[in-house]
């Protein structure tokens, strides 16, 4: 007989509850969880698909480890002793710096991804970090970090109290919504116009969030941080700026008007193609609305000035009094958070405490750029990286110029991916250690919780029992820790139980800590979970701001509402003079170079990216039940354009830009404004010895590709995958 189990969807941000239909051991059925906390049933088509994503053949079942130079079935231990074999003398002879990691979008969505990384970069010692935040939100990391002194205190929309919603760059109603985690972002928005409140979107394209909107910009790409400074050099010229309470927490107002001086909305009209007057117009609405909430995204995060971009999000956020307030951005607060604890001065944030070797960008977040991972690989000398670890990463389609990638990662010494597929990134790998499917892993949302709409917290133990010849997850991640420690053959339940001692051993003799005073090896006795990794976050609870444990979310299976968003500073404050910087020095350093801008000459014709529902970057693409329709690897083309380079709709053209040249087909579609072309990001399965067959058959075309990875946001590392020029050509 079938039966039904509970689970938090992992697939993309909004984090939905499903409800799975299972007979035997497979997931036959998903549908939306009407009585989960958040979501409400609520599902997208990714959810619809969790059954497929489950049983998707091409799936792998068993490690991989590569002898005579190809890749063969092998057990759990040859893998592990392979790893234990090579990293560790590599180690030794070349030093800690001779390795890299490498994670991917897909190891956030995981339990094991949130809990192990940090003890492997420990046990590596090295600084060579790489991951999707510098192909995304890093810019929003370091805006925070400069702003509050915590590049994770991102606020958020308050979405369901707000009067007025500003987005940029995002297009929540196919992306679901990121940095703002929000099942039912479509509902959400229209509850909000429902309720009489004023919806404004700016995007290059009309996105179906923009079809929503009681206002739709069209400007030109990459042009956010100039139109964001003219909004705010509006609201303080027309004396429009009113923090309310949150001036005496700010520093740094006088010294932004002057710093702001140049950004008029004549100035930078022409640069951002649009008028004087509607950008007027949209500064004194902003400031006219009972409450409003300014929010950015990746549109706005991927340019060359994403940072700048970003801080002007909440720049414009604090000018209007609608930081920190209900209806406008709040910051949430997890179960897992810790303790809230008296305000006061922090250590702030910091870049460039050390440089990549090559290059010498900046380390950001303990990060450098993933897109100089291949230089770092190449380059001969003193601390090239020699192996390489991945964690559900695909940097070959996912950084700049995937062919050197794709080249450097093949002359490593040793690269251990930990992927259920055998990708465009993975097939290099010497040993690939696959995770069960998402049914058969426990699942708790460690970092979207931290940026929720609402407060709540769900836990999802397995609905399937892990079939026979896998490896649960966290398993996987702590065995891989002792492998690279020289420690292979130790129990993986002692990773775990070193962290719980060395969590209690700090959290009994801090005076802010529930725990203050407890006896640490007792208290750890009374630790509720089956294996190590539920003790963990059973500790984590107990540790955190509600007071919960593992057993309040057991008894709990659709969900624990913590409350809508409330007011929190000054306690996330963690600057070092205690108080808003609302003119960070690396800011004002960098105003110089947006400003030379406005006397630049916009490029004919520039690229930007594009979302799809049934997708997620790269690894939702093997998916039969998310393939078609939409979710195509076309270059959308205004006619005019189209016109004008003759092209035609369903014909081919030639994509040129610095990093090389793909081949697309041709959407003619007024969706997109003129001078801009639009293509998805996350495509060109098309490599050889990888293993998808369902994405190999529709590969599309790498966007990437036409970019050489010199091209950065430069306060963040991050790349620049939107609103670089381009070269069109039709083909025959």
């Amino acid at each position: 007989m079938p039966r039904t189990a509970l689970r938090i969807c992992p697939l993309c941000e909004a984090t939905c509850g499903l409800t799975l239909t299972i007979e035997g051991t497979q997931v036959t059925g998903a549908r939306g969880d009407r009585d989960d906390v958040f979501s409400r049933g609520f599902i997208c088509p990714k959810g619809a698909a969790l059954g497929q994503l489950d049983a998707d053949p091409d799936r792998l079942r068993t490690p991989l480890v590569r002898r005579s130079g190809r890749l063969r079935e092998a057990t759990w231990e040859e893998a592990y002793e392979a790893v234990a074999a090579a990293v560790p003398a590599l180690l030794r002879e070349y030093g800690p710096q001779s390795t890299g990691v490498v994670l991917g979008n897909p190891n956030v969505h995981t339990m094991a991804g949130a809990l192990y990384p940090p003890l492997l970069l420990k046990a590596l010692g090295t600084r060579n970090l790489f991951t999707a935040s510098t192909l995304d939100q890093m810019p929003k990391h370091v805006s925070s970090g400069l702003l509050f002194g915590d590049p994770f205190a991102i606020p958020v929309p308050d979405l369901d109290r707000t009067d007025f919603l500003l987005l940029l760059g995002a297009n929540p109603v196919e992306s679901n919504g990121s940095l703002c985690t929000a099942p039912d972002f479509p509902g959400r928005l229209k509850a909000l116009r429902a309720r009489g409140g004023t919806l404004v979107v700016v995007d290059p394209r009309r996105t179906r969030t923009a079809a929503l909107a009681d206002r739709h910009l069209a400007p030109r790409p990459g042009s956010d941080a100039l139109l964001l400074a003219a909004l705010a050099h509006t609201l303080l010229n027309e004396k429009l700026a009113a923090p309310g309470p949150l001036e005496e927490r700010i520093l740094g107002l006088g010294e932004l008007a002057d710093a702001l001086g140049s950004f008029t909305p004549e100035a930078v009209a022409p640069a951002c193609d649009l008028t004087a007057d509607e950008i007027r117009v949209l500064a004194r609405a902003l400031a006219a609305a009972p409450t409003a909430a300014v929010y950015g995204r990746i549109g706005s995060c991927t340019v060359e000035h994403g940072t700048l971009a970003s801080w002007l999000v909440d720049v414009l956020n604090i000018l209007t009094g609608n930081l920190d307030r209900p209806g406008g951005a709040l910051f949430p607060l997890s179960a897992t958070d810790r303790a809230p604890r008296p305000a006061g001065p922090g250590r702030g944030f910091t870049v460039g405490r050390w440089h990549s070797r090559v290059s010498g960008h900046p380390e950001v977040k303990s990060e450098l750029p993933t897109a100089a991972l291949a230089e770092e690989i190449e380059t001969p000398g003193e601390g090239r990286i020699r192996a390489l670890i991945a964690i559900a990463a695909n940097p070959v389609l996912s950084a700049p110029d995937g062919d050197r990638l794709d080249r450097a990662l093949a002359g490593l010494d040793f690269m251990v991916s930990v992927d259920p597929y055998l990708n465009e990134t993975s097939r290099h790998a010497h040993v690939v250690l696959p995770p069960p499917p998402p049914a058969q892993s426990p699942h708790f949302d460690f970092a979207f919780n931290g940026f929720a709409v609402h407060n709540q917290v769900r836990y999802s133990p397995p609905a399937v029992p892990l079939e026979d010849g896998l490896m649960a997850e966290c398993e996987i991640h702590a065995r891989l820790v002792l492998a690279v420690s020289g420690l292979h053959g130790a129990p993986p339940e002692a990773v775990d139980e070193r962290v719980i001692t060395d969590t209690l051993a700090r959290a009994v003799t801090d005076p802010h800590s529930p725990l203050h005073g407890a006896d640490p090896a007792a208290y750890a006795r009374t630790l509720a979970g089956r294996d190590g990794p539920e003790r963990r976050l059973d500790l984590m609870l107990r540790l955190g701001p509600y007071g919960l444990g593992l057993d309040d979310l057991r008894q709990a299976p659709h969900g624990i509402d913590l409350g809508p968003l409330r007011p929190r500073l000054p306690e996330v404050l963690r600057t070092r003079s205690g108080r808003i910087e609302l003119l960070p020095e690396p800011i004002a350093a960098e105003l110089p170079r947006l400003r030379a801008t406005l006397a630049g000459r916009p490029a004919a014709l520039v690229l930007v990216g594009r979302r799809h529902l049934r997708s997620n970057n790269s690894w939702l693409h093997n998916v039969p039940a998310l393939t078609g329709g939409s979710n195509r690897c076309t270059l959308h083309v205004h006619p005019q354009d189209a016109d004008r380079l003759g092209l035609t709709h369903g014909g081919r053209a030639r994509i040129t830009a610095d990093g090389g040249s793909v081949e697309v087909p041709v959407e003619v579609t007024d969706t997109v404004r003129t001078g801009v072309v639009s293509l998805p990001h996350g495509w060109g399965h098309n490599r050889a010895g990888a293993r998808l067959a369902v994405a190999g058959a529709a590969p599309g075309a790498n966007v990437n590709q036409l970019l050489d990875g010199t091209l950065l946001d430069r306060l963040s590392g991050t790349a620049v995958l939107n609103g670089f020029p381009v070269q069109l050509a039709p083909l025959p």
